[in-house]
């Protein structure tokens, strides 16, 4: 058994190669890449698996919606937003800037492949999602954070000493780069060691798909996971409201913290680039301590959500470029997923995007475009039918994201009807959001209704299980045939 290796190898093809599996590429199982054999000569094109039996996903969520479905997905590739301003990755962004990538860090987390208590991997797993207590003083957070950036804490038992010294290396730039800051007084109090890996490998690289790469190679995970945006600078979402107000950050419109964001322009970061409009930093607020369980209980927004757009450091909108991973991928995969989670904050920000409607509506390769379907309305959505989730993402991809243009039809933008960006409705037995069946197939949607989990209380709410998503994909697929 090769001395890199931390748990059984049933799942990976050619996982005995004697390199280190920190250098080893990740692939997707299941996936055909291009063949350099004579026989494949003059092919250029990526080829990937269209048979019915192993058909494969893009799926666009949040960092948390989606979790609890993903082996339903067995051969996906996850877009994700990087504009989550809460928990630690708000006091990341507060001192020291750049992406967010909690969310990224919750699903590379949850893609690690199984394995058995205690193992190397399981090590490994439980050191990446342990995250500080929240409820204890900032000394004693930090206290707990020395033990473990020293190596001294209880988390590194079993971990292979090269995968702790290569982990503890970038939890020590981290560190490092939290000391140049020291006057801004980071808090470690409910931090999560996942996210100050990531976070140090983004800054060390100045890349985030490298950051992700490199998360992917130490856990032997084969998540295929894309950053809607690729930016060294912080993303920032703003929301207008149809009575002209305006939340500016994700916590303030999804989950409103005590005091409103502020732009904040200062020496600290580095000076504006004149190519990424999103050079430079919005306070996220004092978000550190969000508990994604309390957007269950919320305060009601003024006024309905009309649009969401990003904003630059100045409070300007503007209009960034998506990851050409992401468009690239709309033209290689079997079924599109719009996952459950929140809408305006978690998929429209992977929408709300220059050449992302085209991709979609053109897309040769894709058979279903699908929405999973809230089983109850959060702040963002409160009041929603199943309609307006549907025409809120037609909408929204069919809006103008050009920058002004003064001549010519540079700016011009077709029209697509709601079918080309959402061909399916799958929704729960039970719902609290209700679906009007004839109107949605109106638009040239079709209704697909499954049950939630055979264990649920009676008094529950339904949701979503791998095993009602993957029914529901399959008898929309076989509907294809």
């Amino acid at each position: 058994m090769s001395y890199f290796n931390l748990s059984p190898r049933t799942y990976v093809s050619g996982a005995d190669s004697p390199g280190s599996s920190v250098f080893d590429l990740p692939t997707q199982p299941g996936r055909k890449l291009w063949n350099p054999s004579p026989q494949a000569a003059g092919q250029s094109e990526l080829v990937h698996d269209a048979q019915e039996s192993n058909p494969t996903f893009l799926v666009i969520s949040g960092g948390t919606g989606c979790n609890s479905i993903c082996p339903a997905f067995g051969n996906a590739c996850y877009v994700l937003p990087v504009s989550d301003d809460g928990g630690s990755s708000s006091e990341i962004i507060r001192v020291l800037g750049g992406p967010s990538i909690g969310d990224i860090r919750s699903r590379l987390v949850r893609l690690m492949p199984p394995a058995p208590p205690s193992s190397p991997l399981d090590s490994i797993r439980n050191l990446l999602a342990y995250r500080l207590p929240a409820d204890r003083s900032e000394r004693e957070a930090r206290d707990e954070w020395r033990d473990i950036v020293e190596g001294r804490s209880p988390l590194w038992s079993g971990i292979p000493n090269d995968r702790k010294e290569l982990i503890r290396g970038f939890l020590v730039h981290f560190e490092n780069e939290v000391l140049k800051r020291a006057h801004k007084s980071f808090s470690f109090v409910n931090g999560s060691i996942g996210n100050y890996f990531l976070s140090a490998a983004q800054e060390f690289f100045r890349s985030l798909p490298s950051a992700i790469f490199l998360f992917s190679s130490i856990t032997n995970s084969q998540a295929n996971i894309l950053p809607v945006i690729v930016t060294n600078h912080t993303v920032t979402i703003a929301a207008e409201l149809e009575n002209g107000g305006r939340l500016v950050g994700q916590c303030e419109i999804s989950h409103p913290v005590r005091s409103a964001p502020s732009i904040s322009v200062t020496d600290d970061f580095d000076a504006p680039s004149p190519v990424d409009a999103l050079d430079g930093v919005i306070s996220p607020g004092h978000n550190v301590l969000f508990n994604s369980d309390a957007k269950d209980n919320y305060e009601p927004l003024d006024a309905r959500i009309s649009r969401l757009y990003y904003i630059n450091a100045y409070g300007s909108e503007i209009h960034p470029a998506p990851n050409a991973d992401y468009i690239a991928h709309l033209s290689m995969n079997d079924v599109l997923v719009y996952s459950c989670g929140s809408l305006w904050t978690s998929i429209i920000p992977c929408l709300a995007l220059k050449g992302v409607a085209n991709a979609i509506a053109r897309s040769r390769s894709l058979r279903a475009k699908v929405l999973l379907l809230n089983s109850k309305n959060d702040r963002e959505t409160d009041g929603y039918t199943a309609v307006d989730y549907v025409k809120t993402i037609a909408r929204t991809l069919n809006a103008s994201y050009h920058s002004h243009s003064y001549a010519g039809l540079g700016g011009a933008d077709t029209t697509y009807p709601v079918s080309a960006f959402v061909t399916h409705l799958v929704h729960l037995k039970g719902s609290s959001v209700d679906v009007d069946v004839r109107q949605i197939t109106s638009l040239g949607v079709r209704c697909v209704e499954v049950d939630g989990p055979a264990d649920l209380p009676a008094a529950g709410e339904p949701h979503f299980d791998a095993a009602s998503v993957r029914r529901a994909i399959h008898a929309i697929l076989e509907a294809e045939i």
